[in-house]
């Protein structure tokens, strides 16, 4: 993969509990931009937006950016893990 676009696929897609599929770097750009400025100062989603910079510039650091999503929607009790 030489270049991340909106469809290009997340590492592994993440199931939300209000039942949206997060599956695409549009899906993560789109949830991101919707992030509450007081949820974008919180560290995790400092790092979130942080590391999808990162791999919007180099994209081997996509499966690190998408770990980190799912770890702050973990943090944050918005993933649906009851498959798991």
């Amino acid at each position: 993969m030489l270049e991340l676009e909106k469809r290009s696929p997340l590492a592994f897609p993440i199931a939300l509990k209000d039942g949206r599929m997060l599956e695409t770097v549009g899906d993560a750009a789109d949830y991101l931009s919707k992030l509450h400025s007081d949820q974008r100062e919180r560290p995790h989603w400092k790092m979130v937006i942080m590391m999808f910079n990162n791999a919007m510039r180099e994209p081997r650091y996509l499966r690190t950016a998408t770990v980190n999503l799912r770890s702050a929607l973990v943090y944050d009790r918005l993933v649906d893990d009851t498959g798991l």
